[in-house]
């Protein structure tokens, strides 16, 4: 009986979820902010897995990526143009020349931090990818939510970065946050106009 006990507040413990609504200081709906929670204590293993942001309209989709570290990131370029992909940022610097199609091999983001990229034929092509070392990250979509979901219950830090951000420097900004079962929270961000 204790180990079927054991093993259901096991199953509880993990069916924690957490939704946030990312809004400016005026309340609207935030898009594109990257969030992460860190917890306090030990940190699960993660399982990278695989994304894809898309060249189309002389654009990348999705303008906002938040993947755990190691994930490996492919570049399909849908446009009759060649472009030229490249980040110089510290988390992941790297460069994919001139090209149509899809590169032979992604790119590995191994390093947490921000990583702001651009096409070097065409300047307003803009993206970024936020890499953290925790297995729960997430972009808030129009309506400015985000859902985090088989969080253990317990103290986090919650992580978070917005391209918009008024004095972000490429560095994720943290608050402390306890999750304890199905639970939703605002998050104000200082957005510049």
């Amino acid at each position: 009986m204790a180990g079927l006990l054991g093993a259901f507040a096991c199953q509880v413990a993990l069916a924690a979820s957490l939704v946030l609504r990312v809004v400016d200081e005026q309340g609207a709906a935030l898009e594109h902010a990257a969030v992460a929670l860190r917890p306090v204590g030990p940190m699960p293993p993660l399982k990278p897995g695989k994304a894809e942001i898309v060249q189309q309209g002389k654009r990348f989709k999705p303008l906002m990526t938040a993947v755990p570290s190691g994930t490996a990131i492919s570049f399909p370029n849908l446009d009759t143009v060649r472009h030229h992909v490249y980040s110089f940022s510290p988390a992941k610097s790297f460069e994919l020349k001139l090209y149509i199609g899809t590169p032979a091999a992604p790119v590995v983001f191994d390093k947490p931090g921000v990583v702001v990229m651009g096409c070097n034929i065409h300047d307003a092509m803009v993206a970024y990818v936020v890499v953290s070392d925790t297995p729960w990250v997430g972009v808030s979509d129009a309506a400015g939510a985000v859902r985090l979901e088989a969080l253990p219950a317990g103290d986090y830090e919650l992580e978070y970065w917005h391209p918009r951000w008024a004095g972000s420097a490429n560095e994720v900004e943290r608050i402390p946050l306890r999750v304890s079962g199905d639970d939703r929270h605002t998050l104000v961000i200082g957005a510049q106009p």
